[in-house]
């Protein structure tokens, strides 16, 4: 990973927040790394040296500055575009793959030797892959420090640390603080007790964003059971690698971050579940970047002035998209949801983590294969989509297809393509929101297609590397006109 350090250091004297997340700056006479837009006063050029991630520069021996906290930005847009080794790689360690079956394990998941890994993360990223998993570890622990009253023990643990002497030394080396230091310097410090039921995190994303936008989206996407929504905040049951847990998010007081509860079954799965929500709601996105790019095509610039910053609104469950695509297809979005909630209530797994509306989590691919495979389930849905949704699980569950955070959406998309019943708008779909592609122009969609058609653009190829995020508007615009029809058709039927 390339970095310019005259742009990065422009970057720097301009303290432009769109470069946070994307390097981080180390100043040599003070020995602490700097998000660029830091209010500090500018080092000089001499004194500063530029990393792609903060695991390169603490492995250099630098310290996370106490006064701009680089590691509370949201994470660098880059592992939304790569889908090679390395952005595989970034994306399963930020799930938290590597605490749970090392650097061999992840080394084998993508096909590499842990040798070979590493040195590919040295030469990209300036650090190796065990580096990289402490700093997220050491973010998620201030995360937990600050924001929460879990006591320091259990954020230890949640947190992915082995022992709290780990979690001390690692705060202590990072943050040249202690976790009751940084607790107190919080804006908000809690106390610090038991551990709780439920911790409420502030996850930060880059402006601008409408939470409210987003939400909706998935809101009237919801299934009875195992989602739900009110118009405010979002709900949904989780299936994490420990155990079960519940979401609920809503907007924060200010675009730049939302406000997420999470009740969990086993707190080591805390990470897992941040990350998923973050991939879930495009969090890490840069919109300046996409609407700079979209509005480029004069037909499609009003759209994105409508709503800049749109999001390209993934799924925490890239099988279960998976799944939902297939019920949707050439139905309707309240249709599909119907179905769907029938169901779940056949064979969703009880949800283990009480919640007053939420009562199921998504079954994993070999417990749908087998429900397909049995007659005493009944599918509400014809017997064709049926068997279709059967090859579908069981190709996921002996691992012919993967469908994770690790996998290659392009490698994905022509497994997909290979089951009998899956055509390119289920692949695509599948791409687009399971697995996070950022460059899915879903033109196989009827309403994506009349949208297009409307809006007589010369070449929607040029939205490219951005088509999920044009997707997303021709679906809002469509929504939008949709909306003020049935809006002035009623008026119409009331004034008769």
């Amino acid at each position: 990973m390339s970095l310019d350090p005259d742009r990065c250091y422009a970057a720097v004297q301009s303290r432009d927040r769109r470069f946070d997340g994307r390097f981080v700056t180390a100043v040599r006479t003070t020995g602490i790394y700097c998000r660029p837009s830091c209010p500090a006063i500018t080092p000089k050029r001499g004194n500063v040296e530029f990393h792609p991630t903060a695991a390169a520069a603490q492995q250099r021996g630098f310290r996370a500055c106490k006064r701009c906290a680089p590691d509370a930005t949201p994470g660098s847009p880059e592992w939304n575009i790569r889908h090679d080794v390395v952005g595989r790689a970034m994306r399963l360690i930020a799930d938290g793959e590597i605490d749970r079956v090392g650097v061999t394990g992840l080394a084998r998941r993508l096909g590499y030797s842990d040798r070979h890994l590493t040195r590919v993360f040295n030469d990209e990223l300036g650090a190796g892959p065990l580096a990289v998993a402490r700093a997220h570890r050491a973010h998620t622990a201030r995360l937990l420090v600050e924001t929460t009253d879990l006591c320091f023990t259990d954020i230890a643990f949640a947190s992915g640390f082995g022992s709290v002497r780990q979690f001390n030394d690692t705060i202590r080396e990072v943050y040249a603080s202690t976790p009751r230091d940084l607790r107190r310097a919080a804006p908000t410090a809690p106390d610090g007790g038991a551990m709780a039921s439920t911790v409420r995190l502030r996850l930060p994303t880059r402006v601008p964003h409408s939470t409210a936008a987003t939400l909706g989206f998935l809101g009237r996407r919801a299934i009875a059971g195992l989602e739900a929504w009110d118009g405010v905040t979002y709900r949904r049951a989780l299936r994490l690698p420990g155990g079960h847990g519940v979401l609920a998010v809503c907007a924060g007081a200010s675009d730049d971050h939302v406000v997420a509860e999470l009740s969990i079954e086993a707190w080591s799965d805390l990470p897992a579940a941040v990350q998923r929500v973050r991939r879930m709601l495009d969090l890490d996105a840069d919109p300046h970047a996409v609407d700079a790019h979209l509005s480029a095509d004069a037909a499609l610039a009003p759209l994105v002035r409508a709503a800049p910053g749109r999001r390209s609104v993934g799924s925490v469950d890239p099988f279960e998209t998976a799944v939902r695509a297939v019920i949707g297809q050439q139905v309707s979005v309240a249709g599909a949801r119907r179905v769907a909630g029938d169901l779940l209530a056949q064979i969703g797994e009880p949800l283990r983590v009480a919640d007053d509306q939420l009562t199921v989590v998504f079954p994993v691919a070999a417990e749908v294969a087998a429900a397909a495979d049995t007659s005493d389930t009944t599918f509400p849905m014809p017997t064709s989509r049926r068997a279709t949704i059967g090859r579908l699980a069981a190709t996921v569950a002996d691992g012919r297809v993967a469908l994770d955070v690790g996998a290659d959406p392009a490698e994905a998309r022509a497994r997909l393509l290979e089951l009998r019943g899956i055509g390119p708008w289920t692949a695509d779909y599948v791409a687009m929101r399971g697995l996070g592609h950022p460059d899915v122009l879903l033109d196989s969609d009827l309403i994506v297609r009349r949208a297009i058609d409307a809006l007589n653009t010369a070449d929607p190829r040029r939205w490219s590397p951005w088509s999920s995020y044009a997707t997303h508007h021709l679906w809002a615009s469509h929504a939008a006109s949709t909306q003020q029809q049935s809006s002035c058709t009623s008026r119409g039927q009331n004034t008769d």
